[in-house]
């Protein structure tokens, strides 16, 4: 056989292989796209996980796209930013309906502003999907209203801290006494709420409850209130600029307390981690994913490699991704589950349809429960250890966030006192 003949045979050999994936691809979307509209936070204090989450869905925007659309169709997103600014919220959202006529709409990420869309949703019989919005139907109770958050159960905000205290209880001594703080603020209100039930049901005295306002500057005079009541856990319940501030604050007074964090929001994200470096260490906090076993699956890896090359290219954006942007990107992954199942728009069978399947997703089996949560909590309770310096690559690392709770992802074992966890590099 001629070198010519054996490069044709092969060629036809390639080609021939490769019709079966040819034959199975999706066509092109077309017509008209399906639009999908929500605020987010690109300024202001959630920015850094808002502009993380906003890269996510574009990165399940452009694969949806690049693989046939949503009923045939492309699919767009229209958003707009909130500036981390909740008494913004309800106007985007009318906008969004009003003006830009969107076919779909989804909540913002936070509580603070996923709560003020509410009244809006409800008024326009809307089905609305909520991202890492904690307890925000409780005082709603509304049917369509679905919370793409791992604090699920019936009584999310006791989901959300329960590892906190779990771990306390397991010391000995059994610690007695806990402060409970936060900003008075939707979120905070909800954390802390949840936080005194389970405080009383793992038997801790609240020897301090108190609240500052979400704009406070100076978080010292704060810690030294709690100081004061000599509390042997401290609870926080704070968004990104108040955990910073409370963090700060708690080194410059010399917090004493044998746990110190539970509910603080903001240091899950690679900037704000490589911000403050070594004064995470001690600090036993929730998060929700990381790249362990059991939750780092390959669907999950293959998600975090396509964001984490996006991301390298992106100014302002998280450069891991563990924290926000699977959730951001499982979000629109159950909406579009549900579009399909239920072949359009109608919102009470998009409502109905998300209340009665499971839907795969990049953080796993997503299944809500009747109240619009999940129906099974899966948070974590960690400890930033071994922390030095500033660097990124540590925090890829899964033993500098060492998982306390639940056993199942248990990999490392809690340091106590706080004071002489945050002094151990």
């Amino acid at each position: 056989m001629t070198a010519l003949s054996c490069r044709i045979r092969f060629l036809l050999i390639a080609l021939l292989a490769a019709l079966p994936f040819a034959a199975h691809a999706a066509p092109a979307p077309a017509g008209k796209p399906i639009t999908i509209g929500f605020d987010i936070e690109l300024t202001g204090g959630l920015a850094a996980n808002g502009r993380a989450a906003l890269l996510a869905m574009q990165i399940w925007e452009r694969n949806t796209n690049a693989h046939g659309g949503l009923l045939g169709r492309p699919v767009k997103l229209v958003y707009y930013d909130d500036q981390s600014n909740p008494a913004l919220v309800p106007g985007i959202v009318t906008k969004l309906l009003d003006v830009d006529h969107v076919d779909l709409l989804i909540g913002g990420n936070g509580t603070n502003v996923v709560a003020p869309a509410m009244p809006v949703a409800i008024a326009h019989h809307l089905t609305l999907l909520g991202l890492f919005g904690l307890d925000v139907n409780h005082s709603f109770h509304y049917r369509r209203y679905f919370s793409i958050i791992p604090a699920g159960g019936m009584h999310p905000t006791q989901s959300f801290s329960q590892g906190f205290f779990a771990v306390a209880a397991e010391l000995k001594p059994k610690p007695r006494t806990v402060a409970l703080v936060g900003a008075d603020a939707e979120f905070s209100q909800n954390a802390l709420r949840g936080a005194r039930e389970m405080a009383e049901h793992y038997g801790f005295k609240v020897v301090y409850s108190g609240t500052y306002p979400p704009n406070t500057a100076d978080y010292t005079p704060v810690v030294r209130a709690i100081a004061a009541h000599h509390p042997d856990l401290v609870f926080v319940g704070s968004y990104p600029p108040d955990s910073v501030g409370m963090i700060r604050a708690a080194h410059e007074v010399g917090l004493k307390a044998r746990m110190f964090g539970g509910g603080m929001v903001g240091l899950q994200a690679t900037a704000i981690k490589t911000e403050l470096g070594p004064l995470l260490n001690g600090i036993v906090n929730y998060d929700f994913w990381l790249p362990v076993k059991g939750l780092a699956t390959a669907k999950a890896r293959a998600f975090l490699k396509e964001y984490q090359a996006a991301a390298a290219k992106v100014n302002g954006v998280d450069k891991l991704g563990f924290y926000l942007p699977p959730f951001a990107y499982a979000d629109l992954e159950v909406l579009g589950q549900a579009v399909r199942g239920v072949g359009g728009f109608d919102q009470a069978k998009l409502a109905a349809y998300l209340r009665s399947h499971t839907f795969q997703t990049v953080v796993g089996p997503i299944k809500f429960g009747p109240n619009g949560e999940w129906a099974a909590p899966r948070v974590l309770e960690t400890q930033f250890q071994g922390v030095n310096g500033h660097g990124v690559a540590q925090f890829a690392n899964p033993k500098t966030e060492a998982i306390l709770w639940p056993a199942p992802f248990r990999n490392g074992a809690v340091r106590t006192p706080y004071q002489a966890a945050a002094a151990k590099p």
